[in-house]
């Protein structure tokens, strides 16, 4: 079975940030670093190159994937920032008509910065994201 490459490293999250190049990327990025760790309580990690995850959990599909995955996570992309959260969680669809200028994937959702958004929104759909994996994976 092939191996996760999107692994918790013991890489510095606030070497990786001050990293990135964007002034503004790199100030939402601390913001963002502060509303996940108030909704997860977990320190910020480096999940593979370029992931900043929060607590973990550990999945096992019916295929016999397994592994382990950030409950919560980010990645300050040159674009747009990815917002891991879950594929699907109670009034997803309505939470995202509320959230702002994004855009959306099957897994995560790509902003190009905090003002675009609403937080309150945001940390309403962070809630129901952890809810729905606890739901999933009990054993998080």
């Amino acid at each position: 079975m092939a191996k996760n490459k999107t692994t918790e490293t013991q890489n510095s999250v606030v070497e990786f940030i001050n990293a990135v190049e964007n002034e503004i990327k790199r100030n939402d990025s601390f913001e963002l670093v502060k509303i996940m760790q108030e909704a997860t309580g977990s320190e910020p990690k480096i999940w593979g190159a370029n992931i900043i995850g929060f607590g973990s959990y550990h999945y096992k599909y019916d295929s016999g994937h397994e592994g382990d995955a950030p409950l919560l996570a980010f990645s300050p992309r040159k674009d747009a920032f990815s917002l891991y959260l879950n594929s699907t969680f109670e009034n997803k669809d309505e939470l995202l008509l509320k959230f702002g200028k994004h855009k959306a994937g099957k897994g995560c959702i790509y902003v190009k910065k905090l003002a675009d958004i609403d937080l309150e929104i945001f940390k309403k759909m962070i809630s129901e994201s952890i809810k729905e994996i606890k739901k999933l994976y009990p054993t998080t």
